[in-house]
């Protein structure tokens, strides 16, 4: 009887230790869940304001109680071709069609470039060369926006000018639709590089020996074993980075040249961008002028929206057809 006290008592013991270790994580858990919340209601609630306040100035030009007769034509604004006429009609259709076919341009240069240089990085290159190759990536992504800008201003606008000859043709000194293309392909590159060389290390090495194992090559296994297994990562710095192309307007608006109709498919002419329009309108504070800057802001905010459900879904069917 006395020994089977002492395991009750034991029993009971342990019990009691394991319910305050319970209580205790429960607590810490719980402490950890209100501290995180904090930051991320913060961070939600800054994103709902911006959206709010974009949003009430972007539908005050439409809006006869605030501009009576100056109202802008809702119509006529997402549908014109024409940025200005006199006196209040304001079109953005053709900057949309602009923003969208500079942005796949761009993506279609730094998506294939980005996410080989660092598969290269990663598996191919020697660790020193990689390492040197990394950091030179790394601090190219640190550039700021302006120093892209002002680059493509005094080179890559020469560049394309000479290019430009080549085919008879004449720019307003090399200020482009290609000179921002080639703009927006150099900035959003490093974002694409290093996402994609983090979801690159990441991949599990035995799911390569595997197919190594099975007898794939080494280009064969990068290619349809590393890359499908890294496309997450690879997806989120696509998605960033053609985000960073969407909302670009420092750079943009040194070497677009702001053409005032539209739409632009011609590479050696002059263009304009959503946010080009945005930056170089804000030097007024108020009127009608200013105000619709708000709208034009609007637009690019759902055309963000767009791509970014565009993308996923295509992660989506690369994950489910993938090899």
């Amino acid at each position: 009887m006395g020994f089977d006290r002492e395991g009750i008592m034991l029993d009971e013991a342990i019990l009691k230790n394991k319910k305050k270790s319970n209580h205790s994580k429960t607590t810490a858990d719980g402490i950890t869940r209100a501290v995180l919340f904090v930051p991320g209601l913060l961070s939600a609630s800054i994103v709902a304001f911006i959206l709010f306040f974009v949003a009430e100035r972007g539908i005050a030009p439409f809006l006869t109680a605030k501009y009576g007769d100056l109202a802008v034509n809702i119509g006529r604004f997402l549908t014109g071709t024409t940025w200005f006429a006199p006196p209040n009609t304001y079109g953005i259709l053709f900057i949309v069609l602009n923003t969208v076919y500079i942005v796949v341009w761009a993506a279609s240069i730094a998506v294939p470039v980005g996410v080989l240089s660092a598969l290269f990085i990663v598996k191919i290159a020697p660790k020193t060369i990689g390492s040197a190759l990394s950091y030179a990536i790394e601090l190219l992504a640190a550039v700021p926006s302006i120093v892209f800008g002002v680059f493509g201003l005094g080179v890559i606008t020469k560049a394309v000018a000479q290019f430009a000859e080549w085919f008879g043709t004449q720019t307003a000194g090399g200020i482009s639709t290609l000179s921002t293309i080639l703009v927006l392909a150099l900035m959003i590159f490093p974002t694409i590089a290093i996402l994609s060389i983090t979801a690159i290390r990441a991949v599990d090495l035995n799911l390569e020996k595997n197919s190594l194992a099975l007898g794939a090559s080494k280009m064969q296994t990068y290619f349809k074993i590393t890359l499908s297994s890294a496309k997450s990562g690879i997806f989120a710095g696509i998605i960033l980075g053609i985000g960073r192309a969407f909302g670009e307007a420092t750079a943009v608006s040194m070497v677009a040249g702001n053409a005032g109709s539209g739409p632009t498919f011609d590479l050696f002419a002059t263009t304009r961008t959503l946010t080009s329009t945005m930056l170089l309108g804000l030097k007024e504070t108020e009127g009608i002028d200013y105000d619709i800057r708000f709208s034009v802001g609007v637009v690019l905010i759902f055309l963000i929206i767009a791509s970014n459900a565009i993308l996923n879904y295509v992660k989506r069917k690369v994950g489910r057809y993938s090899v």
